[in-house]
């Protein structure tokens, strides 16, 4: 692993009543301890967990738009609101790495095109492939080791059989201790990561959860176990 430590420096804080520190869950961070390479950010929309893998982006050098170091474009409410209260510790720091953020994968697929670096990426321009196929392009050709991925909902272009393929992507890639990641997602299926950290940004604080604690697995497995109760319960008002 490489980034170790995540820290609030809450002498810094100029008000817990504004953005982002109004958020429950950053409110009251103090301290964040890293201890497996494959980390798991999870909690409702709003929780704080996209807030925090934004900061760690912006604070790693990282493109807040998306994209690593070398990346350099620009799209409106990307910046990061966190970055200058946080505290990364590193042991050893590294450079290398990736910021992916679904919501302006478009954008970032655009920029890669104006700089003709599309060989980097499969030999074929993001925006000529699926929506699917583009985020794997970008895992198997611009993800290497020694060093840092933080992914904000990777699962959003990703059907369930290539979350699958993405698994084997983290495997082949983290086994060695050589990359890390960090991602925030709601999919019960990359939650299930064998031997990763899952922190829920849910009930005020960030909190270390089992897998089969998380809402994700919990509400997945009933609803597809009982699927005709949940419809009827669902729909009920209707008949």
């Amino acid at each position: 692993m490489f980034l170790k430590r995540i820290t609030l420096q809450q002498e810094t804080i100029p008000s817990y009543q504004t953005y982002p520190f109004s958020i429950p869950a950053i409110k009251h961070f103090n301290q964040l301890d890293i201890t497996s390479n494959i980390t798991f950010f999870v909690g409702e929309n709003g929780s704080g967990k996209s807030t925090l893998l934004e900061a760690i982006a912006d604070k790693a050098g990282f493109n807040t738009a998306g994209g690593g170091r070398n990346n350099t474009y620009h799209v409106d409410a990307a910046e990061s609101a966190l970055a200058d209260y946080i505290q990364l510790s590193w042991l050893p720091k590294v450079t290398n790495g990736f910021f992916l953020r679904a919501e302006t994968f478009y954008q970032f697929a655009s920029h890669i095109d104006e700089v003709g670096a599309s060989h980097a990426y499969g030999g074929r321009s993001l925006h000529h492939q699926s929506h699917g196929e583009s985020f794997l392009s970008l895992f198997q050709h611009r993800f290497h080791q020694k060093a840092i991925y933080l992914l904000d909902e990777p699962e959003a272009a990703l059907s369930p059989q290539r979350q699958l393929a993405f698994l084997r992507v983290l495997h082949d890639l983290s086994t060695d201790g050589n990359s890390q990641f960090i991602i925030a997602t709601h999919s019960p299926i990359l939650l299930g990561y064998p031997d990763s950290d899952i922190n829920s940004f849910d009930n005020g604080e960030i909190n270390k959860v089992n897998y089969e604690d998380t809402d994700h697995y919990q509400i997945t497995k009933s609803f597809l176990d009982n699927r005709e109760r949940y419809l009827h319960e669902l729909f009920k008002d209707e008949d």
